[in-house]
C-alpha cells in the first residue's frame, strides 16, 4: 500500500524522509512530489547513480567494437586502392570518433530511463495532484507497517496522511 502525506516546507519534508529511512526504508520505497524543484541535503534521499560509469564504459566497448569493424572492413574485404595506404587515420577517424559517440548518446537515453524509473510499468501509484507550494513524499509500505508510518508523517509535520493505493 502507499500512504501520501503533504508537506508545507522543505524541512519538514527532510525530517520526515530521514525519520523514514531511520526507520528502516529504503529509499526507493519514498517518493517526493513537488510543483516546483526541491533542493534536498544530499543525505535524505540516497539513490546513487552509475550513469557516469556506465556512458564511460559503453563508449570504449563501442569505440573498440568500431576498430574491430573498421579493421575487419578494411583488411578482410578486396579493395584496390591503387597504391595508396589501406588505413588511412583521417578517412576512419571520424568514423571511430561518431559511432563512439552514438553508442554513449544512445547508452545514456537507455540508462536515464531505467533510473528515472519511467520503465517501471504497474510498480508505482499515479502521481498524486499537487496543491501549489506543497510538498508530497509517498511511502510504499506493506499494511501493517502503515500505522507507525502515519504517525511518523504526521508527526513530521504533515498536513494530512492518506493511502494512495496498492502496492501490489
Amino acid at each position: 500500500m502507499y500512504l501520501s502525506g503533504e508537506f508545507p516546507d522543505k524541512e519538514a519534508t527532510a525530517r520526515a524522509l530521514l525519520d523514514l529511512r531511520a526507520e528502516g526504508f529504503e529509499s526507493d520505497a519514498l517518493d517526493v512530489f513537488s510543483d516546483k524543484p526541491l533542493d534536498l541535503p544530499p543525505t535524505v534521499l540516497n539513490r546513487p547513480s552509475h550513469m557516469s560509469f556506465i556512458v564511460v564504459v559503453s563508449a570504449i566497448t563501442f569505440g573498440l567494437l568500431v576498430i574491430g569493424f573498421v579493421y575487419f572492413t578494411q583488411y578482410n574485404y578486396p579493395l584496390i586502392t591503387g597504391g595508396m595506404p589501406l588505413f588511412s587515420f583521417w578517412a576512419t577517424g571520424v568514423i571511430f570518433y561518431e559511432l563512439t559517440m552514438f553508442g554513449a548518446i544512445v547508452t545514456t537515453f537507455f540508462w536515464f530511463l531505467i533510473e528515472s524509473g519511467l520503465l517501471r510499468r504497474g510498480r508505482r501509484a499515479p502521481t498524486p495532484k499537487i496543491e501549489s507550494g506543497a510538498i508530497c513524499v509517498r511511502v510504499r509500505c506493506r499494511s501493517d507497517q502503515a500505522d507507525s508510518v502515519g504517525l511518523n508523517l504526521k508527526s513530521a509535520g504533515a498536513k494530512n496522511v492518506r493511502s494512495v493505493g496498492d502496492a501490489a
